[in-house]
């Protein structure tokens, strides 16, 4: 497994919270239609239909994001106790989303150092994807 592990768990861990995100707006809008009168709320929904539980999804879909937000917060205290330079320079610049002057500021390399650092880390990361 990949020695930069974690950054596919992040990534992983943040598409999971976006898809919720969406899931979340989509829902409350189709809630604001069945509210109003003038629109979906001229009709009639049976107790079995997805428009009848939008507000159950609603709530559940705010308690799984509120966990996944948890997740995301103990995740970057995690990480960010990682050592070793290659690991500061991933989670400096995919995580805080720092540019190559502040990581250089930051660890007190020179930019392009932490510039070629990065393109080497890229090539390994993209390798190890590759083969597992």
């Amino acid at each position: 497994m990949s020695k930069f592990r974690w950054l596919d768990d992040y990534c992983e861990l943040e598409q999971e919270i976006d898809t919720i995100e969406l899931e979340l707006g989509r829902s409350k809008k189709e809630l604001n239609r069945w509210l109003n009168v003038n629109d979906l709320g001229k009709y009639s929904l049976t107790p079995e239909s997805r428009g009848a539980k939008l507000e159950e999804i609603i709530f559940d879909l705010e308690h799984e994001l509120a966990y996944k937000f948890n997740d995301l917060y103990d995740f970057k205290s995690s990480v960010s106790k990682f050592k070793g330079l290659d690991n500061q320079i991933l989670y400096l610049r995919y995580i805080e989303q720092k540019t190559f002057d502040e990581i250089a500021d930051e660890t007190g390399y020179a930019k392009g150092t932490i510039y070629n650092k990065h393109a080497a880390l890229m090539k390994v990361v993209k390798y190890l994807t590759n083969v597992f």
